[in-house]
């Protein structure tokens, strides 16, 4: 079942000298990928990813996510598709550091409205899931790199959502918290068919992906499957 669509998928950044990130993509995602997007810096592959998030604006072309227009899209409509559809991942985790590992992943759930014993719930089984049943109540600056990239996994499992884009999620970790991690998402996604999206320069994500797409000046190059 295909859930993300792209169709001649176009962004320019003006400028004195425009630049076009994005060339011409053309993709087809389906349910249940492992996908890493790779290409040299500057190749255009973190700009595509944000664009199919909705966290940034195409500048021609379509983008469906399960025959939903998101470039038609007003943008408190496109907000509310991002919370209730679509998981992030980031680099830098970008947790909040006021709040412990149990209320950074049940934040999403409270902006959907979702009720108290529901939350509870969810949270310590994502927790338990990542290995951080024993860090509930520990603040980010509590826990090491590793341990908070997967309190961030948690929180981008937390809404259910029908995938997860993940933009260089292993660039600050170690080797032993990546393979940790890495191992997390890929039980993720074969028990529960949760489909993951990376943009990576990481050897170590590139080969565990199922499907490699390559990127150069915005265009997609190669695309392989595993």
């Amino acid at each position: 079942m295909s859930i993300i669509q792209t169709k001649d998928l176009h962004k320019t950044y003006e400028g004195v000298i425009p630049v076009h990130a994005v060339r011409g993509v053309d993709l087809n995602i389906e349910e249940g990928e492992f996908t890493a997007i790779v290409g040299p810096s500057g190749s255009g592959k973190t700009t595509l990813l944000n664009i199919i998030g909705g966290l940034d604006q195409a500048s021609s072309g379509e983008i469906t996510i399960n025959g939903n227009d998101i470039t038609s899209m007003k943008t408190g409509a496109l907000t509310n598709f991002r919370l209730n559809h679509i998981g992030f991942v980031f680099q830098a985790y970008i947790l909040i550091p006021v709040l412990t590992a149990q209320e950074n992943v049940e934040f999403v759930m409270l902006l959907q409205g979702q009720e108290n014993a529901t939350r509870e719930t969810r949270v310590k089984e994502l927790l338990s899931a990542v290995g951080l049943s024993d860090k509930l109540d520990s603040r980010p600056n509590q826990l090491s790199g590793g341990q908070q990239q997967r309190v961030a996994v948690a929180r981008a499992l937390a809404s259910r959502p029908q995938f997860i884009l993940a933009a260089e999620p292993t660039a600050n970790l170690a080797s032993q918290s990546t393979a940790h991690l890495l191992d997390i998402m890929a039980e993720l996604n074969e028990k529960e068919k949760m489909t993951f999206i990376f943009s990576t320069h990481d050897q170590r994500v590139i080969d565990r992906a199922r499907r490699g797409i390559t990127l150069e000046d915005g265009q997609i190059v190669s695309d392989i499957s595993q």
